[in-house]
């Protein structure tokens, strides 16, 4: 569009794109110059075309005779209010827009100008001599339909009410002669626009029939095969179906004069319209999808395979006597299939105002177009289900690195449910069976306050289990339930007063999958998927996504709950083989603390405090090396045989050496460590078997470790030794435990004792059994997978 002039009243543009030169081009006559040469001699030819109305600089005097001639849509640009000939007819009362175009009489085809009410305004020189009827009726103005045939009033009136709307048709039309005879013609029909507005409609005809009609046909090759390869390349870039759908449609329109176009893909045995351009008002809702079944052109080139060609209106009524008119008027209409590897999987739909023979040439364009559209919907079809199935592989792989990060699954499975949204659900929901009710996991929405309301109309609705539906459906069968489409009916049907049905069509309900978790055959609960506000639908295929990560989060679920039962019989064995420390002991505190690691394997930690006779308290704490069964049978066969030896002879020497033939007796695979004290009123004696040190908090709040260990655990030969012996006074307070307690990955063990003893007076704080608790929470690590055993011992 060249520079115009914002401010001055003949400011306007013919919009349009790539109308054909041959139909738009300007000829100089011989013996005249040209009629837009700067006749007025302006200095800035550029300012007189916009002042005066002549085109001083589209063709200058002198120009050569083969030069580019300008086209319509530049002509329009430069409209003026001077005249510059004498033969085009204008009417008195023309309107400003229409006044400014006698300029166009440079044209050799017939032009006139229409205004938005179908009244004739203006017909340049041309169009007067060829069709009289603009000549003798110009002073009064007439209907611009009265130029063609009456079954083609309708046919013109869309035709210039598509160009009042702001798009240009081009194509064939039929209009009256001269000699009343109604002759084929080419016809281009572009909007004029002042100050951004549609004013009227500028129409160029010309006669088919003439001489230069072959020429003509000539230069309507050259733009088809120049749409052609537009086309293509657009549809090589085209990123969805959209794009595609305009491209094609828009292609076709324009270049053979289509006014209504339309665009349908196969879905299974259903026909969805990808795009409309033209049409009835509401066509595109009433036809949003329709069964291949349905008698209609469409329908039947996809069932067919073939193209379809009706050519008439009395041709479509035989045909189709239901059908929906596009227009009214005299129509033709033409069905492509759009085919690939020889399966139909949509079909172009095109409609023309009148009688439309198509030629050789427009027959080999329409199929390549449309084998163009296949190609590239297939290649969208193809990127976007590799894109989908790389989303769906991604989506697994994230919910099952959550599901594996912790055995806490309803924290984990609310966080697969918020991961579906949006991608994969508008909604997403987990319910699990337990106790034989419902339990609500996770109701997830891109929405907060959405979830809130959902919520609330199950409180106020909750499900029957009698009524055997959604969620209890699933449960009660183990199979998924697919919903492709939630109709209104279906929200009529299961609405329990007229209030539940308006707060349910409240949520937009679209599509629904429910899928069950099923592990070792038995359903834990159900995964619920829903599309709303996207208008999205679930499919067989989603069925199976769904499905697999049902799976998964059950696998997920059941593990969890056998862990936590695994764990609690373990806690529950291993605590039942650990003693029952004596409540009140005289001359002494007793509390012990144990901690398991929280795995599902019963552990090897054990520990006993034994009263003698003579006031003395015997005590130990042992290890035994590994885990599961085979360490706790150990560890109670080491504690029943300490607490044999200890009542023949509690002497930590004695005990020791029994215990050491115990295992070279009977070849006990397993080593164990022990430490063995024996406290009385002034001191300890003790032995140590490859066990951690004892550590002891004096009266006076200094702790200190017991010497290390001086044996191997048991298991390991080595010669006898003698005990030691430690003083113990009234207010000390003895700490034995195991290694859990003080062991940390990548630590040396020295830094854990040295932590130990910072705390050790923590003992002194309040009773000792609490005071120990509290020491073994704030020393041991709780990332460390080993359980903790310790035993402290208070004189007096």
């Amino acid at each position: 569009m060249g520079p115009i002039d914002p401010d001055t009243p003949q400011t306007r543009s013919l919009r349009g794109d790539d109308v054909s030169a041959q139909q738009d081009r300007l000829l100089t006559r011989p013996g005249r110059g040209h009629p837009l040469a700067n006749s007025a001699g302006c200095a800035d030819r550029h300012t007189c075309a916009w002042r005066c109305g002549r085109s001083c600089c589209s063709l200058a005097p002198g120009r050569a005779a083969n030069a580019q001639q300008p086209s319509v849509e530049a002509l329009i640009r430069k409209s003026g209010r001077d005249g510059c000939h004498d033969g085009a007819m204008l009417l008195p009362e023309a309107v400003g827009w229409a006044a400014g175009l006698q300029h166009l009489d440079a044209l050799e085809e017939a032009a006139f100008a229409v205004d938005p009410g179908g009244q004739v305004r203006y017909a340049n020189e041309v169009a007067v001599r060829l069709y009289p009827v603009l000549g003798d009726r110009a002073a009064l103005g007439f209907p611009v339909r009265d130029l063609v045939p009456a079954q083609l009033h309708g046919a013109l009136d869309e035709v210039i009410g598509q160009a009042a709307a702001g798009t240009t048709w081009r194509g064939r039309l039929a209009v009256l002669g001269s000699d009343g005879v109604a002759r084929e013609t080419d016809m281009v029909c572009a909007p004029v626009q002042e100050h951004g507005e549609v004013v009227g409609v500028v129409c160029v005809v010309h006669d088919a029939t003439d001489p230069g009609a072959t020429a003509k046909r000539a230069h309507r090759l050259d733009d088809r095969l120049a749409r052609l390869a537009r086309a293509a390349a657009e549809l090589g870039a085209a990123a969805d179906v959209e794009t595609v759908t305009d491209v094609v449609i828009s292609h076709l329109c324009d270049a053979v004069g289509a006014t209504v176009a339309s665009l349908s893909l196969l879905q299974g045995d259903v026909l969805t319209l990808a795009g409309l351009r033209g049409g009835a008002p509401g066509a595109d809702q009433r036809w949003t999808t329709f069964p291949v079944s349905t008698h209609t052109p469409a329908s039947e080139v996809v069932r067919t395979g073939e193209p379809l060609f009706l050519i008439g209106r009395d041709a479509i009524d035989a045909a189709y006597p239901e059908l929906e008119k596009a227009a009214e008027g005299e129509r033709s209409m033409v069905a492509l299939p759009v085919r690939l590897v020889g399966q139909t999987i949509g079909v172009v739909t095109l409609s023309f105002p009148g009688e439309r023979s198509l030629d050789a040439a427009e027959l080999e364009f329409f199929g390549i177009v449309a084998d163009s559209c296949a190609q590239a919907l297939e290649r969208i079809r193809a990127q976007g289900e590799a894109a989908k199935q790389a989303a769906r592989a991604r989506f697994l792989a994230e919910a099952s690195a959550e599901l594996a990060n912790s055995l806490d699954y309803e924290t984990t499975l609310t966080s697969v449910a918020k991961m579906a949204i949006p991608e994969f659900a508008d909604w997403s929901g987990v319910d699990l069976l337990q106790d034989g009710r419902i339990h609500r996991l996770a109701v997830e929405h891109f929405d907060p306050a959405k979830v809130q309301f959902a919520l609330d109309i199950e409180r106020r609705y909750p499900s029957d289990r009698d009524t055997n539906e959604g969620a209890w459906a699933v449960l009660a069968s183990g199979q998924s339930v697919l919903i492709p489409e939630i109709t209104d009916e279906m929200l009529v049907e299961g609405a329990k007063d007229a209030e539940h049905l308006r707060l349910a069509r409240m949520l937009e309900l679209r599509s629904l999958l429910m899928v069950p978790l099923v592990a070792r055959d038995q359903v834990l609960g159900v995964i619920s998927w829903v599309m709303a506000e996207s208008h999205r639908s679930y499919t067989e295929e989603d069925v199976k996504f769904a499905e697999e990560l049902a799976r998964r989060a059950a696998i997920a679920i059941d593990n969890s709950q056998l862990h936590s039962q695994t764990k609690e019989v373990a806690e529950q064995l291993q605590r039942a083989v650990l003693p029952t420390l004596p409540q009140s002991i005289p001359g002494w505190q007793l509390a012990s603390c144990y901690e398991p690691a929280g795995r599902t394997e019963v552990g090897g930690d054990f520990y006993d405090a034994i009263p003698l006779e003579d006031g003395r308290l015997a005590l130990f704490v042992g290890d035994v090396m590994g885990r599961g069964v085979e360490a706790a049978a150990a560890m109670a066969q080491m504690r029943s045989a300490l607490r044999a030896h200890i009542a023949v002879d509690p002497a930590p020497e004695r005990v020791i050496n029994q215990m050491r033939a115990l295992f070279t007796t009977y070849d006990i695979p397993q080593l164990v460590t022990l430490v063995y004290l024996v406290a009385s009123s002034d001191s300890l004696v003790y032995v140590n078997a490859g066990h951690p040190p004892p550590v002891m908090l004096t009266a006076a709040g200094t702790g200190r470790a017991l010497p290390l260990a001086d044996r191997p655990p048991l298991g390991v030969p080595s010669p006898p030794k003698g005990s030691r012996i430690v003083p113990f006074a009234p207010g000390d307070t003895l700490l034995a435990y195991t290694d859990g307690l003080i062991e940390r990955r990548e630590e040396d063990i020295d830094n854990g004792l040295a932590r130990l003893l910072s705390h050790l007076p923590a003992l002194d704080e309040g009773p000792l059994p609490g005071a120990l608790a509290g020491l073994v929470e704030c020393v041991r690590d709780h990332g460390r997978d080993d359980d903790v055993a310790a035993v402290a011992l208070r004189h007096g």
